[in-house]
């Protein structure tokens, strides 16, 4: 669930409390941007009992003053960076098996960017898909003459590479170069949210450190 809260002391256990009202339980709650305006978008992770409708979750949080869901999206697991952590120490690991390190790697991600997948591409003279986690979607199996992200961004309509199947349900998108590398990491969040500016320059950063290790 991905909240608009006031930055003020004692919101986020409004919030809680408001959620037990329902037997919901906060697994875990990850800072995704802080806005000027004095406002704080959090990611969080809901245990909603079973026969509970995700409308209710909604309804409960924005009892507190001030909080907006901005999505609710299913989630397995919690939001927790440490997992980026252990990611890059298994990739250290296995730094000399390219293979393997490019396959241990999108098998993570999901869980440790808060997405629902992750696929590599190899560009060069020609750009064609090398892996994928388990529950990414099939491509159309277009190979690209030309790399189609120099920087980390969203992408958006107006990337007419993307396959169709990659944009079901109003998937929010985003990808980075990984640095040193032939490898592009795309990332998909079947009906958003859409990445905000902070996740997009984590991103980069995660595809600095990552291209690091596989070059």
């Amino acid at each position: 669930m991905r909240v608009r809260l006031p930055d003020v002391p004692g919101t986020l256990g409004l919030i809680a409390a408001t959620m037990g009202t329902i037997d919901a339980d906060i697994r875990s709650v990850d800072v995704v941007e802080h806005d000027p305006d004095g406002t704080v978008v959090d990611d969080v992770v809901v245990d909603l009992p079973a026969g509970r409708l995700a409308d209710a979750l909604i309804s409960a949080a924005q009892e507190v003053d001030g909080v907006y869901v901005d999505s609710i999206r299913p989630f397995s697991g919690t939001v927790d960076r440490r997992g980026q952590i252990s990611l890059l120490a298994e990739l250290a690991r296995h730094r000399r098996r390219t293979v393997d390190s490019v396959q241990k790697l999108i098998d993570a991600l999901p869980k440790s960017m808060s997405v629902q997948w992750a696929v590599i591409l190899e560009s060069g003279e020609k750009t064609r898909r090398v892996a994928a986690s388990s529950s990414a979607p099939e491509d159309d199996g277009r190979v690209l003459s030309e790399t189609p992200v120099a920087e980390p961004r969203a992408l958006t309509d107006r990337d007419t590479w993307v396959p169709s199947s990659w944009t079901v349900m109003d998937s929010a998108l985003a990808a980075t170069p990984l640095s040193g590398t032939d490898y592009i990491l795309i990332l998909g969040r079947p009906g958003g949210p859409d990445f905000l500016l902070s996740e997009i320059e984590h991103l980069g950063e995660v595809g600095e450190i990552l291209g690091a290790l596989l070059s």
